[in-house]
């Protein structure tokens, strides 16, 4: 991955290539556009604001001219590239390099996923029949490989899939913009700063704004009705990636102090995508260090946080 990076930083047409192809990569496997974003990222939190656009936007000229080629139209540039993976990575890359701080730039890639879902909702009437619509297709094949699971089982599986679906996009979409973000940062520590990402990621906190905002979010769930209690319940699907990050580096710094930590640290993180469900639990303690500063109290002896 260095010499990845180290390539990337060598010219604007090295940077263009990589996140161009990567791209189009990404169609394959949807993770290979972290490593695209990355590319963006990494030459406007080093270079500036105005090289990181220059990359990006000759990069998707140059997907334009493949997209023409191998699908006949621009849209997969335009779209995917432009809206959903470049133009945020570059605005939250600004964010990190004006300010300096992680958990804002954090912060503000997961109010673009909250915007997201609230102009979704603003769009379209009716969010949930509209997945339900675009689901429905699922069905059969569900039905055919679980020839034991009934059908009224399966369509409510679908059903409760429907009413989270616009937050786990969204939730899904920023996941991959803060992964996108985290190892070009990592790359540039790596090229011209060794050590400094590690300090930065491990002192990621969450700010007790955006903790009371969530925590009025939940209260919207538990208490609304309607439309108001789905569209909240979307919301902290969003949110909760935040603190999804932020619960990892508590956890890591935690294990990083244990006998074994060699073990425990990769465990953890292998746990966070082995296990879905773990990441509710993760979160959970990322928004309860806001308050509680659960890297001291965590560690063993009482040792603190430098």
């Amino acid at each position: 991955m260095r010499f990845l990076a180290a390539y990337i930083m060598k010219g604007r047409v090295q940077a263009m290539m990589v996140a161009s192809t990567l791209a189009f990569l990404s169609l394959l496997f949807i993770p290979i556009s972290i490593v695209s974003s990355a590319t963006v990222a990494l030459v406007t939190l080093r270079l500036g604001t105005k090289e990181g656009l220059y990359v990006l936007l000759s990069g998707c000229g140059a997907a334009v001219v493949l997209s023409l080629m191998l699908f006949g139209d621009d849209q997969f540039a335009l779209i995917r590239l432009l809206l959903w993976m470049w133009l945020p990575v570059w605005l939250i890359a600004i964010i990190l390099r004006e300010g300096r701080q992680l958990s804002v730039a954090i912060e503000a890639a997961v109010l673009l996923g909250v915007v997201g879902v609230i102009g979704f909702y603003l769009y379209e009437p009716a969010p949930v029949a509209f997945w339900q619509a675009l689901l429905a297709v699922i069905v059969p094949v569900m039905m055919q490989a679980q020839t034991d699971v009934p059908a009224d089982a399966i369509k409510q599986i679908v059903d409760t899939i429907a009413y989270f679906m616009t937050g786990g996009f969204a939730a899904v979409s920023v996941f991959l913009l803060v992964s996108g973000l985290l190892l070009a940062r990592w790359w540039q520590a790596v090229l011209y700063n060794p050590g400094g990402f590690k300090t930065e990621y491990l002192g990621l906190k969450g700010r007790r704004h955006l903790a009371i905002a969530t925590l009025l979010v939940m209260a919207l769930v538990w208490l609304a009705t309607g439309v108001m209690k789905e569209l909240s319940a979307n919301i902290l699907v969003v949110l909760f990636v935040f603190y999804t990050f932020v619960g990892a580096a508590v956890l890591h710094c935690t294990f990083a102090v244990m006998k074994g930590s060699r073990f425990m640290v990769p465990f953890l993180y292998i746990t966070l995508f082995a296990i879905p469900h773990m990441m509710l639990l993760i979160a959970l303690c990322g928004l309860g260090d806001s308050w509680l500063n659960l890297r001291n109290k965590l560690k063993p002896n009482g040792d603190k946080t430098p």
